[in-house]
């Protein structure tokens, strides 16, 4: 009879090799890879970001379109066009005095 050592066999040392190397390349694709969790927080500041943005960019607009139907034919504000008129063609009533 011979005398054996009980060491573990040569397969069941690379099965959990594999297995080791499998759980953490998982584990690191989950976290940190093109759709992990780091990933997921980014996209979601950016999308709070674009929100905001987006959100200026509507007031924006609401303020131009206001300008837009201020100025329109059918609607003229004369305190407006006099606003206009002083900043595109630098003019200025005769009862003014102009200080630089």
């Amino acid at each position: 009879m011979t005398n054996r050592s009980a060491r573990p066999s040569f397969g069941a040392l690379i099965f959990f090799t594999v297995t080791l190397s499998l759980t953490a390349y998982f584990t690191f694709a989950a976290v940190q890879g093109d759709f992990g969790l780091f990933r997921r927080a980014e996209i979601m500041v950016e999308s709070r970001k674009l929100t905001a943005e987006l959100d200026t960019l509507r007031a924006e607009v609401g303020r131009m379109e206001n300008l837009t139907t201020r100025l329109s034919n059918e609607f003229l504000d004369t305190d407006l066009l006099d606003q206009q008129v002083r900043d595109v063609l630098g003019l200025i009533r005769t009862d003014e005095i102009v200080v630089n």
